[in-house]
């Protein structure tokens, strides 16, 4: 297995770190905090699913001898936070996690689950993750309307390097929004001793509240979010690039550890999907049988960033939140224009995605449940319709 290292492959496995780390973060943090979710746990959250991702990120690549790379759910995050606080406050919400974990852990266990889950039609699962992320795509332009001394520095940032460097486009806007903070920003006089006591990692359990209202509108929608945009195009990645992982294992493993990361209040963890891609490219290594140590490396490097979390988020407390959520948003523009292109590119679903895209940008809940849900069923209602109806006429 060492004969197989090499320079190139750690490199990129730092980088795949450095980039899966900085430019989803901000939307793990807006996630659960809208959800309820205190500094303290937000922390321990960050720092629960940065040990769980590095260490299953080191197993299955060693294991498997494949570059098989590991992430959070950012579409999730980006989900839970278009939903707010729930009833039973954020312990009801860790239920609700726990619940995600254990369906995905079902997926890989029981084949007509994980099939059921690919028979959803593309533009509807595509429209409801669009609706789903498109408040948090606002949050930009939100930030430059709130203080555009503070606001357009970020988006500038972002919107020239993705010119030139894609990959950097959202650390750079993090760097400049760190830049803001400390140049635009009135910070305490005793900021570095905060810091400084912020360092040490802590990680904390939280007590679950299993509720009916937390499995309809949390559990349910992020199960099949966290399936739908990164589990299964993250099995469809390692495939096109020639390696053949069995599904049912990979679910299985990310299930386990979904559950164990939600007892420290942590969103599910699953496949990637970039950097797999990273990990599977030729830039991670020209033998094909020598990338998996991309993924081992970017493994250890998450576990490294997450003993950070409490200092990081020390550090972006000391800032208006909406400039933290422009960075979230605009980490989020990729995923929104990839999603909303593959919604309404059919024209013979069309109606359904614009009706399931409605209903879940609405972020309106009827009898408790939340729109992402009621989204997807007024979707494939309107698509059912349409297919039988249309024959008739």
């Amino acid at each position: 297995m060492f004969r197989d290292f090499s320079g190139q492959a750690m490199f990129m496995g730092l980088l795949i770190a450095f980039v899966g780390f900085v430019s989803s973060f901000a939307v793990i943090m807006q996630g659960l905090t809208a959800m309820g979710a205190s500094p303290p746990q937000v922390a321990s959250a960050l720092l629960a699913l940065s040990l769980l991702m590095g260490i299953l990120g080191i197993i299955l690549p060693v294991w498997k001898r494949m570059p098989i790379s590991v992430a959070w759910s950012t579409p999730g995050a980006a989900m839970i936070a278009s939903i707010g606080i729930i009833d039973g406050g954020f312990p009801a919400a860790v239920g609700a996690f726990i619940i995600a974990g254990v369906l995905i852990f079902l997926a890989g266990l029981f084949s007509p689950l994980g099939r059921a889950i690919r028979m959803i039609p593309a533009p509807i699962a595509n429209a409801m993750l669009a609706g789903i992320l498109v408040s948090l795509c606002l949050a930009p332009v939100k930030a430059v309307a709130f203080n555009p001394w503070l606001g357009l520095p970020i988006v500038a940032t972002w919107m020239i390097v993705i010119v030139f460097r894609r990959l950097w486009a959202v650390p750079a806007a993090l760097a400049a929004f760190a830049a803001v903070l400390v140049f635009g920003v009135e910070l305490p006089s005793d900021v570095f001793s905060r810091l400084g006591a912020a360092i040490h990692p802590d990680l904390s359990l939280v007590t679950p509240v299993f509720t009916l209202h937390g499995f309809i509108s949390v559990a349910i929608p992020l199960f099949i979010v966290t399936m739908a945009s990164q589990n299964i195009p993250g099995i469809a990645i390692l495939k096109v690039n020639g390696y053949e992982p069995s599904p049912s294992l990979l679910f299985m493993a990310t299930g386990l550890f979904s559950v164990a990361g939600a007892l420290a209040g942590a969103v599910p963890v699953n496949m990637a999907a970039i950097t797999a891609a990273m990990c599977a490219s030729e830039e991670a290594h020209a033998d094909p049988k020598r990338r998996y140590w991309a993924a081992i490396i970017g493994g250890f490097g998450y576990i490294l960033l997450g003993l950070l979390a409490s200092a990081i988020i020390a550090f972006v407390a000391l800032s208006p939140p909406i400039l933290l959520q422009a960075v979230a948003g605009l980490a989020l523009v990729g995923a929104f224009s990839n999603a909303a292109q593959a919604a309404f590119r059919d024209a013979e679903s069309r109606e359904a995605a614009a009706i399931t895209f409605l209903v879940t940008a609405s972020g309106t809940t009827f009898a408790g449940v939340s729109g992402a849900f009621w989204g997807l069923l007024a979707g494939a209602a309107m698509l059912g319709f349409k297919h039988y109806v249309k024959p008739l006429g």
